[in-house]
């Protein structure tokens, strides 16, 4: 699990094509990795990933095809938001984020208001009743509050520090961004249709 607080930015320094996916040698930046070992998990981009080598400053995973076609930010060599798995001692200065990507947003608007930015983003028909004003949802890894939602269209609200310790700033109309909406609304959908699932199956 993690909570969608990016510890830094890193950049992919290496793909290397395996017989299934890719292997990417990740630069970690300012992340610190003194306390990551083998088989820890990393979000790279919103993407949980396991740390299958591990260097000084960089760290390499392998990703697999299922996960390069449902998600974006891991196909070159540009920077992508790292954060470490959550220890159970941690606050929780964002959500509950699992690292597994519900599907692909388009921004339709990043626009200057002031210092912040003001972030449109189009998420996927499949996802959008997941999606609530004042809610939680993870863009590329970030946790974000969504301010407006109209169908599947919503509107979020950049901080400059937001801006400054994250890829986010780089977004411009008609990019693509990894999503990951709130578990809480999963479960609560799940929860809601129990009893018409436990009708149909009798």
């Amino acid at each position: 699990m993690f909570t969608g607080i990016i510890a830094a930015v890193g950049r992919i320094a290496e793909r290397t094509p395996r017989e299934a996916g890719v292997r990417l040698t990740i630069d970690a930046g300012t992340l610190d990795l003194s306390d990551v070992a083998l088989g820890d998990s990393i979000a790279c981009n919103g993407v949980c990933l396991t740390v299958v080598e591990l260097g000084p400053r960089t760290f390499k995973v392998d990703v697999s095809p299922e996960s390069l076609s449902c998600t974006v930010g891991l196909e070159g060599d540009g920077p992508i938001n790292l954060e470490k798995a959550l220890r159970l001692a941690d606050r929780l200065g964002g959500h509950l984020v699992s690292g597994h990507v519900d599907g692909v947003g388009e921004v339709l608007a990043f626009d200057a208001i002031g210092d912040n930015r003001r972030l449109v983003i189009r998420a996927p028909a499949e996802l959008a009743r997941y999606i609530a004003r004042k809610g939680s949802i993870a863009v590329n890894g970030v946790s974000l509050t969504t301010n407006t939602v109209d169908g599947r269209d919503f509107a979020i609200n950049l901080i400059p520090h937001t801006l400054d310790n994250t890829t986010l700033h780089l977004l411009a109309a008609g990019a693509k961004v990894n999503l990951e909406v709130d578990l809480i609304a999963r479960y609560a959908e799940r929860m809601l249709n129990a009893d018409t699932e436990s009708e149909v199956a009798a």
